[in-house]
């Protein structure tokens, strides 16, 4: 995701960021919002040192293990090389057993078999590689254990931190998800909504009480009219309640034939939504729409009452929706944008839109344990607007953030987020 920068209150996002990052560390002395990221940054432990693999070196004495996470071109898992005496170990001699504790108390636990020059562990080291990992080894009757916390993309935040940062959390589980198509469209009068008004019997206009525009209600009087046979007065009165849209009508004119008023009534109106070949497959009427003035604002719910049959001359059909305009915010001839639904699907685990963040080359939602707060590797299926579907990553029932994640992810990326191999 990519930074925008706008403008608030007249200062560039920058300049707050620059006073929100310095209130940050106020409140993470005061509450104890503490990043972890490999080590503790509070007791400036050095980096592991690594071997010819590449891997983190546990020394006891002579005796020396290298541990690397391998992952090229097969999933992550664990190869351990062994020395004595600065001499290799032949890996059929030493007895080896990792367990991996993970934010949340799940334990791995990691036999290992002879490989090679190697040992090759028999546990995938899926994403985050993030745990406290404990190291027990024999050799020649002799043995060896080690424990040190390898942490990445994980950070600490009080609940009083968390609560005055407006950090909001939810449950990860089933979701009914919709499935929708964007197109595009334009307000139109609602035909059916709309008035002529002209005379009963022809004659000459006396007077007029409204003009072009004017909001009129149902009953009241629009013009008097002199009748050319009886030369009696007789009223003319709105049909409905509305805008006069057109005005043909003044003193001294006779009626004629003519349309003397047209009113409008503006509490709904239709919007004709253009649908190409390729959507017109899947949209039917009955399908509900969301739909948006392109200018943007709340959206407005309907359903699709009609599609025409026959094709404009860019060979989309129109497919009309009904809309509540009380509020006025619909102008006839102005443009929208429509969601339409066209399936629904049950998926078993899903988190929302506004949760996720990038972390890496991956798409993350953070876990919420307590205090702690971790980064979950999310593998992606079925969007809309406010959901997507989790294939991977991300167990169901986990609690997640969804309000002000960033503030997760700028505080671990404050010290760097480790990935120790």
């Amino acid at each position: 995701m990519k930074p925008v920068i706008k403008a608030v209150n007249g200062l560039p996002v920058m300049i707050l960021m620059a006073v929100f990052m310095s209130a940050c560390d106020d409140v993470k002395q005061e509450s104890g919002m503490t990043g972890q990221h490999g080590h503790d940054e509070h007791t400036q432990m050095a980096e592991p040192l690594k071997g010819l693999h590449g891997g983190r070196l546990l020394n006891d004495g002579d005796f020396t293990l290298e541990l690397a996470i391998f992952e090229t071109g097969l999933p992550p898992e664990f190869r351990v090389w062994a020395t004595e005496h600065g001499q290799p170990v032949p890996p059929h001699q030493l007895d080896l057993q990792i367990r991996l504790t993970r934010l949340g108390g799940r334990v791995d636990s990691i036999r290992f078999a002879p490989e090679g020059d190697y040992l090759r562990g028999d546990t995938v080291i899926y994403e985050p590689h993030s745990f406290a990992v404990t190291v027990e080894a024999r050799l020649n009757g002799q043995q060896h254990f080690w424990a040190y916390d390898n942490f990445e993309g994980r950070t600490s935040i009080t609940t009083h931190a968390a609560d005055a940062f407006g950090i909001e959390t939810s449950i990860a589980g089933p979701v009914l998800l919709d499935e929708t198509l964007q197109v595009y469209g334009r307000i139109e009068a609602n035909k059916e909504a709309m008035r002529s008004v002209s005379a009963r019997f022809a004659g000459s206009i006396r007077s007029v009480r409204f003009s072009l525009g004017d909001s009129v209600k149902q009953g009241q009087l629009l013009a008097i009219v002199e009748s050319n046979e009886s030369l009696n007065t007789y009223n003319i009165t709105a049909p409905i309640s509305g805008i006069i849209t057109e005005r043909n009508a003044n003193p001294g004119e006779q009626t004629g034939n003519m349309h003397l008023f047209t009113i409008m009534d503006k509490s709904t109106v239709w919007a004709k939504l253009s649908l190409f070949p390729r959507d017109r497959a899947q949209i039917v009427t009955g399908a509900s729409a969301s739909i948006t003035p392109a200018i943007g604002g709340i959206a407005a719910n309907g359903i699709i009452s009609q599609i025409d049959i026959v094709a404009d001359a860019d060979q989309s059909v129109k497919a009309l929706v009904v809309l509540d305009n009380a509020d006025g915010r619909f102008l006839p001839g102005s443009y929208v944008t429509a969601r339409v639904k066209v399936a629904e699907h049950e998926v078993p685990l899903a988190v929302q839109r506004k949760g996720l963040q990038s972390f890496r080359d991956f798409t993350v939602v953070y876990a919420q344990f307590g205090e702690q707060y971790e980064v979950r590797m999310l593998e992606l299926g079925r969007q809309n607007e406010q959901w997507v579907e989790v294939l991977g990553g991300l167990e169901p029932g986990t609690r997640y953030v969804t309000e002000n994640s960033y503030i997760i992810k700028a505080d671990i990326e404050k010290t760097g987020a480790s990935h120790d191999h």
